[in-house]
């Protein structure tokens, strides 16, 4: 037998040996698993959730019967009860129309009261549509059935066109599937800021 097939031979029996002495430590000094480790949660979270049922980071998209597009995400929601509303936390909602504009509504806190068609965004509550207006105020009362609301307080942002103030605002859609119309009534004031001409 040459020095060939003896080396061939040694390492056919000295490599399986090898794994398998490899394997048998590797099972033999890996950790034990531990089979009361604690739950990472906080006893107060825990009993928070076991009290009050609430649904973590929920997500709802939808199409009215126009065509116009809603989606709502928010951090927590909680249904309602016989007392109180149902509501959801740290809400983002983007509407868009079938005929292309929209708006996105950022809010604290929203309270769904079903019974008077009614979602209710307050805390501070941001409104921006697609033409360019940022506007902030306190309460937004929205349709859930379709799209149109109302800002019943004083409101504060820019518009393409300057800083605006209002003592409160509507929007909704005029025809059936058309854009999105927005009013500001109640004392309105812009002041007026001309676009820059680069040079």
């Amino acid at each position: 037998m040459d020095s060939y097939s003896r080396m061939v031979a040694f390492f056919k029996v000295l490599l399986p040996l090898a794994a398998l002495a490899i394997l048998a430590t590797l099972f033999l000094l890996s950790r034990g698993v531990e089979f009361n480790a604690a739950i990472p949660f906080a006893e107060s979270e825990i009993a928070g959730r076991l009290r009050d049922q609430q649904v973590t980071g929920p997500f709802f998209s939808g199409t009215t019967s126009n065509g116009d597009e809603i989606m709502v995400n928010a951090t927590l929601a909680r249904p309602g009860g016989t007392d109180r509303p149902a509501e959801a936390t740290d809400v983002s909602a983007q509407l868009k129309t079938a005929a292309g504009g929209g708006m996105t509504l950022e809010s604290d806190l929203v309270q769904v009261l079903a019974r008077e068609d009614l979602a209710r965004f307050s805390g501070d509550v941001r409104i921006v549509t697609s033409t360019g207006i940022d506007v902030r105020t306190d309460q937004l009362d929205t349709a859930l059935t379709g799209l149109s609301g109302k800002a019943p307080g004083t409101l504060s942002g820019t518009s393409p066109f300057g800083d605006l103030t209002s003592g409160s605002m509507e929007f909704s859609a005029k025809n059936e599937g058309g854009p999105l119309h927005v009013l500001f009534k109640s004392g309105v004031k812009l002041v007026y800021r001309p676009a820059e001409n680069p040079e």
